[in-house]
């Protein structure tokens, strides 16, 4: 699976505020649940399915934190090509 990804060093209450041209999948995530995202394992996150934006997730605690996007489809991704979308991601910091 493709997916957009952004690296950020957040404190806690921190707010990710996302802006995409498509329903897609936003995940905020620690650096270990990336680490079993990308290779398919079991993983929790912040965030989910949005069709409304902006969208925005609340960092839950000081640190490095994995922002994520993929597209919402019922058909199957290129996997050599990333979603096609539009995007941004700002961090309002608290």
């Amino acid at each position: 699976m493709k997916f957009i990804h952004q690296r950020e060093h957040l404190n806690e209450g921190d707010l990710v505020i996302i802006e995409c041209s498509r329903m897609c999948n936003i995940r905020l995530m620690n650096d270990a649940n990336f680490r079993s995202f990308k290779n398919g394992g079991r993983h929790s996150y912040h965030g989910g399915a949005f069709d409304r934006f902006p969208a925005k997730i609340v960092a839950p605690s000081t640190g490095f934190w994995n922002i994520t996007i993929d597209t919402v489809t019922r058909r199957a991704i290129s996997v050599t090509r990333k979603p096609n979308l539009t995007h941004s991601i700002k961090i309002v910091r608290r």
